[in-house]
């Protein structure tokens, strides 16, 4: 009796609207308790240590996809349509941009991939210590809870791991040039990037150049832009603001970017130039 007083005294109170993963920890309270099940009761169910148990219900640590299904063998919530497993893949997702989810999975489908990007390396380029690095600077301004970094990087590795099948799409990458200016993560990290960039172009599937400051003008776009080519050879465009990111089915909105692509590579640094760049930025890396 003892015993359980003294836990509840050291019960933390919960607030589910704090965070996507302390409104994931609330539920997964509620429900153990509602089966009268202690933390270490349901730990031996999830083999899983009660203190890991609480530390997800307090949202101290951030719940995985091989807990959550451990969590809906426990409660018997498997095949249902208000899993566990569900609940985190919200949390997963619940960062990105309105659109994106759903272009990743035309994405991993695709036999071309179109890029163009400004101020960052596209996700499907970035090496581990970026994507880090990227997720970070997130939670250090506040854009994403600390929780949803680890799973941020992952879903960056996670998207890269579809593209390699035994017939990997063609893809066509164009950037901006202050994505190879920008500094992230330090001149080590910097380092390794430009390598995986190099190593990238010199895949038989791979193109990649630079639109350099001189196009002036005649770049096209402002914004970053992702067009994808389908096997029955549909073509869907997907673009993004800071707020907002919308994918785009319609051919008669998709060609006019589609055109406007072929005019960027046109005047953009040829592959070879585009490479000697890179090589020159790793060069004067420390």
């Amino acid at each position: 009796m003892l015993e359980r007083e003294e836990t509840l005294v050291n019960r933390k109170e919960l607030n589910p609207e704090a965070s996507p993963c302390a409104a994931y920890g609330a539920r997964l309270r509620s429900s153990r308790e509602a089966r009268g099940w202690t933390q270490d009761d349901l730990a031996e169910l999830m083999t899983y240590s009660g203190r890991h148990i609480s530390a997800v219900e307090t949202a101290r640590k951030p719940p995985t996809r091989h807990f959550s299904l451990c969590a809906d063998a426990a409660f018997g919530l498997e095949n249902t349509t208000d899993t566990f497993e569900r609940a985190w893949r919200e949390i997963r997702t619940g960062a990105l941009l309105e659109g994106f989810p759903e272009y990743v999975a035309y994405e991993a489908r695709a036999i071309e991939i179109r890029l163009y990007e400004v101020g960052i390396i596209p996700g499907l380029l970035q090496i581990p210590a970026y994507a880090r690095a990227m997720a970070d600077g997130d939670v250090y301004r506040g854009s994403i809870p600390s929780e949803l970094a680890d799973e941020r990087v992952a879903f960056v590795a996670e998207r890269q791991a579809a593209l390699a099948r035994s017939r990997p799409p063609m893809m066509f990458v164009v950037m901006d040039q202050s994505c190879i200016r920008r500094q992230v993560g330090g001149p080590e990290v910097m380092r390794a990037q430009y390598d995986r960039l190099l190593e990238f172009a010199e895949q038989p599937n791979a193109v990649l150049q630079i639109a350099t400051d001189q196009i002036g003008e005649r770049r096209p776009f402002n914004l970053p832009i992702n067009l994808l080519t389908l096997a029955d050879w549909t073509v869907m465009a997907y673009a993004e603001s800071q707020m907002q990111g919308y994918l785009e089915r319609e051919i008669t909105a998709v060609r006019p970017l589609l055109r406007e692509y072929h005019q960027l590579q046109a005047v953009s640094a040829s592959q070879a130039e585009s490479l000697a760049m890179i090589r020159e930025l790793r060069k004067g890396t420390p």
